[in-house]
């Protein structure tokens, strides 16, 4: 297994214990977020290292995802778990095509409009429901609908680089 930092993504984070009997509530940062649990195995990130989470059990329930972590027995035992991230290794999710891209593949990419006006590093991506938003850290922060073709014009995984059709001052 491959442990650099590039080989892992963050798909979730391990929430507020669920019952007593070691359930735990889990956020989801996957679409639909139910995909969650088909990416396996977990690790839970922990300070200074990953380890490995085996899930015992896990499912919907209401608005949300719940799972039972393998010497997780009481409400007790969640607490060392509580508001880590849950990551996964990459080689987990499907093949995309070369128009498509992980939302964690456009974190760190740096934008710039079409004149060529730099407006700072995508910090990450907003879900809004009606179409999901690129959080910009700039010299202000900035933030850009993520419109295929109207706004996002191109992507460059290799340079690092976005190109947005999109007014510096707006």
């Amino acid at each position: 297994m491959d442990n650099s930092e590039e080989n892992f993504i963050v798909i979730g984070r391990f929430g507020a214990p669920f019952g007593v009997k070691g359930w735990m509530k889990i956020q989801s940062f996957t679409e639909p977020e139910d995909n969650l649990l088909q990416y396996l195995p977990w690790y839970a990130e922990l300070k200074d290292s990953l380890a490995e989470v085996k899930i015992v059990d896990s499912r919907k329930h209401h608005k949300g995802i719940v799972a039972q972590i393998e010497g997780c027995d009481t409400k007790e035992d969640t607490a060392r778990y509580r508001n880590i991230n849950i990551v996964v290794q990459r080689n987990v999710f499907p093949e995309l095509t070369n128009d498509e891209y992980y939302w964690a593949d456009l974190a760190g990419l740096m934008v710039h409009t079409v004149t060529g006006d730099e407006l700072g590093k995508i910090d990450h991506v907003m879900p809004t429901g009606a179409n999901d938003i690129l959080v910009i850290k700039g010299q202000t922060d900035i933030l850009i609908p993520y419109l295929k073709d109207r706004v996002v014009k191109n992507i460059d995984l290799e340079k690092g680089t976005m190109i947005v059709d999109w007014d510096p001052n707006f």
